[in-house]
């Protein structure tokens, strides 16, 4: 039995932990037999000297290790892949990307999470669809993925066990903001979820975790080299969320943005990422595609709408209506006008999604109640022209009083200059191993 005093000061002191010893430690926290003090002291410790590479690939490997994994590849025979955003305001991609690769013909397996904060959660989004089951069986995944090509489900209460405890503890004595940490906690769902390639979308910004862009190709780096060790193949796309992506923001809002992009009529930015992720997805898959034949064939699937029959058919099985008219819809509709003609230089995405948060499409606690009718729509963001008076955007609300302070908190996000600032890219860069 290891001493846990000895391998926290050991860690304190600038010291390495061998792979059996973080086993120990993990695997001892998740049976209760360590308790949270000493976790808490561990984490402090690993938050001021950090963890090796090798250190953070055990470390990931032991969270693994606490509950059970899923062979994707094992049940299916093929490559299946997975995509994964570092979370954002606005953000449905694996909404859209989803139906587009299995329309492409590659078998598409993902556990999603749900929001906390001004981060919308990609089940939470998909609840806002009337009978559309996030809880799926292992066995049930599995099943999806083989016959429709297509599954995002909520993860299972015994993947990686040990995460759900360590993040909870993390937020509470301010040790979430480290690389490993993040890391491990990340691809630790991500490889115990059975996907052989998995694109991660690294965002940065003011809407992002990662404020700058040095912080968030470090931790690409960090979760490629994981991957890399568990045998995965991974490619971090780089991605800005200085403001919302696309123009919807709230659940319900957000599926008729990712329907509409599967109809070819999305919103320019949010295209552009779909359309790199897809891309790279294919281009790791067994198909044996190269970029230029993957873009080909997934611009193919959007023209013909296949991407939009597949989406119809994954939502269908996983027991939704995916007729768009039957996606709830808010009683209020505010406009928020412009007050001066000019061009919008920024639109803050913190501020765009605390504004949907306080209307109801977020949780600030767990146990919060989502509302998915309401939200946020900017109709006007970065480099846009502005006429006096004209809408910059839309508030979906549930009552008058809402949809006023939430008007309010939309206009103080937008600064209109005289200037027409320059043209920005969402994917600023794709790293790979």
């Amino acid at each position: 039995m290891i001493r846990v005093p000895e391998l926290i000061e050991r860690k304190r002191d600038g010291g390495e932990l061998s792979p059996d010893e973080l086993a120990e430690l993990m695997l001892g926290y998740a049976k209760g037999e360590i308790p949270d003090y000493q976790l808490s002291a561990f984490c402090m410790a690993v938050y001021f000297r950090g963890l090796s590479s090798a250190e953070t690939y055990a470390l990931t490997d032991a969270l693994i290790r606490t509950g059970e994994t899923v062979d994707l590849h094992g049940a299916l025979g093929r490559k299946v892949v997975d995509k994964h955003s570092t979370g954002g305001v606005g953000d449905k991609t694996s909404i859209a990307v989803g139906p587009i690769v299995a329309a492409c013909g590659v078998p598409f397996g993902k556990m999603s999470g749900r929001g906390l904060g001004h981060t919308g959660g990609t089940l939470d989004k998909l609840e806002s669809i009337p009978g559309f089951r996030v809880e799926l069986s292992t066995d049930e995944f599995i099943d999806q993925v083989r016959s429709v090509g297509l599954a995002i489900v909520g993860a299972t209460a015994n993947l990686v066990p040990a995460d759900k405890q360590l993040y909870a503890l993390r937020d509470v004595t301010a040790t979430v903001d480290n690389y490993s940490l993040i890391a491990a906690s990340i691809m630790s769902k991500k490889i115990a979820g059975g996907a052989d390639a998995i694109v991660l979308d690294v965002k940065v910004g003011d809407g992002a975790f990662m404020k700058s862009r040095a912080d968030a190709e470090r931790l690409a780096e960090v979760m490629i080299d994981l991957g890399r060790r568990a045998g995965r193949e991974v490619v971090a796309v780089i991605s800005a969320m200085d403001e919302p992506l696309g123009h919807a923001v709230g659940n319900a809002l957000e599926i008729r943005e990712a329907i509409a992009t599967l109809r070819g009529e999305g919103p320019p930015d949010f295209v552009q990422l779909v359309l790199e992720a897809s891309t790279q997805l294919l281009a790791l898959s067994d198909l044996g595609v190269a970029r230029d034949e993957a873009r080909a064939r997934i611009e193919q699937a959007l023209a013909d709408g296949s991407a939009l029959a597949a989406y119809e058919r994954w939502i269908a099985a996983q027991g939704g209506n995916p007729d768009e008219a039957a996606l709830p819809t808010a009683p209020v509709i505010r406009e928020v006008r412009a007050p001066q003609a000019g061009y919008v230089r920024s639109l803050g995405a913190v501020r765009v999604g605390n504004a949907a948060l306080r209307l109801g499409a977020g949780r600030l606690d767990k146990a919060d109640r989502i509302d998915h009718a309401v939200g946020v729509v900017s109709l006007k963001k970065r480099g846009d022209a502005v006429a006096p008076a004209e809408a910059l955007a839309e508030v979906h609300a549930r009552d008058e009083p809402s949809a006023a302070a939430a008007a309010d908190e939309v206009l103080a996000a937008y600064e209109i200059s005289d200037e027409e600032p320059q043209e920005r890219n969402v994917v600023l860069d794709v790293l790979s191993d």
